[in-house]
């Protein structure tokens, strides 16, 4: 009898968290968030029926931003000073940070909320640190879905931060309107320390730190960095529709920094109402092709056939007995003969 009400105390009250979060309650929200994020099989299912529900929404689609950046720019900063400013004039401001760094521990850097005190505590405001399950797929899963609940409860902002590099902003552009990136002057060799695939996928490049500071023209430097940066994009997008601004700020003072929103609106004007239909539609798209990868991964995992074989593969391949490609070959049969 009490293994029966444990099992009913943790199965998901999925009506309850739909109005929880249609009231814009935090406590639903996230639990909701937490549900997405989970890799039980019946959580899965719940979140499944959640979002189905959520769908039918006659909210307005969000304003999505993605904010990435070279280490120490800032990035913690920079969003507070802007989501304290959306706050204040009237928006709700949804903010996930995501760490695809967690592959070994399964664990992920969690500081956001004491990175962001004031804006931690604004009751317009939600911060979810948002690990990635371990890989770049979990990213797709749990980010996405977690912007459709902050949407469902009413954040017409969200700010999707990556903590990680390379490969995760990629995946981060390909879930947000707009891509904004962040950098530093006096970094050296400023051109050469971006990667040429950040500049094709922002939307938006902003030198932050452009403030004076113990005698030094940070903000004169910051412009020549912005100038720079201005050309190296001209060459890498070519005649590209949209061309990415380039604008100084500093996330310590404030300056600058309605600026950079005032661009990422132009940018969201730009897209206009039927090329953000489109673009929505293409991440959703890919979106469901994540979707099949991240279960097929799972059912991998899970696989009774795969389990059986899994520690005698590892083995041969350690002792060099057996090549990666007939390793695979044998799991993905092993695999294949659970249906058989």
């Amino acid at each position: 009898m009490a293994e029966v009400r444990a099992q009913r105390a943790s199965k998901p009250d999925v009506p309850a968290l739909v109005q929880g979060i249609r009231e814009g309650r935090r406590a639903a929200v996230a639990r909701a968030i937490t549900l997405v994020e989970s890799s039980r099989a019946e959580h899965r299912a719940a979140a499944r029926d959640l979002l189905t529900e959520l769908a039918d929404s006659d909210l307005p689609p969000a304003t999505r931003v993605g904010i990435s950046g070279v280490p120490g720019v800032g990035k913690s900063t920079f969003i507070e000073a802007l989501g304290t400013r959306l706050t204040a004039a009237g928006h709700r401001v949804g903010v996930l940070a995501v760490d695809p760094s967690s592959v070994r521990t399964g664990g992920s850097v969690l500081g956001d909320k004491t990175r962001m005190a004031s804006l931690s505590v604004d009751p317009r405001a939600f911060i979810r640190p948002s690990p990635s399950a371990g890989t770049l797929g979990g990213v797709a899963r749990a980010t996405t879905q977690a912007m459709l609940v902050l949407e469902a409860a009413g954040h017409d902002v969200v700010l999707v931060e990556t903590v990680g590099v390379g490969q995760s902003e990629v995946t981060v552009a390909g879930m947000v309107d707009t891509f904004l990136f962040l950098t530093l002057a006096r970094t050296g060799d400023q051109l050469q320390g971006i990667k040429k695939g950040i500049l094709e996928i922002a939307d938006v490049v902003a030198v932050n730190k452009a403030d004076s500071h113990g005698g030094d023209d940070r903000e004169g430097e910051a412009r020549v960095a912005a100038r720079e940066l201005a050309g190296a994009l001209r060459l890498v997008r070519g005649h590209a529709e949209w061309a990415p601004p380039v604008v100084t700020c500093s996330a310590l003072t404030g300056t600058g920094i309605d600026d950079v929103w005032s661009r990422v609106g132009q940018h969201r004007e730009h897209l206009g109402a039927d090329g953000l239909a489109h673009k929505r539609a293409g991440q959703q798209l890919e979106f469901t092709w994540a979707l099949v990868r991240d279960e097929l991964a799972q059912r991998l995992r899970t696989s009774p056939g795969v389990a059986a074989v899994r520690d005698d593969v590892r083995r041969a391949v350690l002792a060099g007995e057996l090549p990666a490609p007939l390793a695979a070959d044998r799991l993905l049969a092993a695999y294949d003969g659970d249906a058989g």
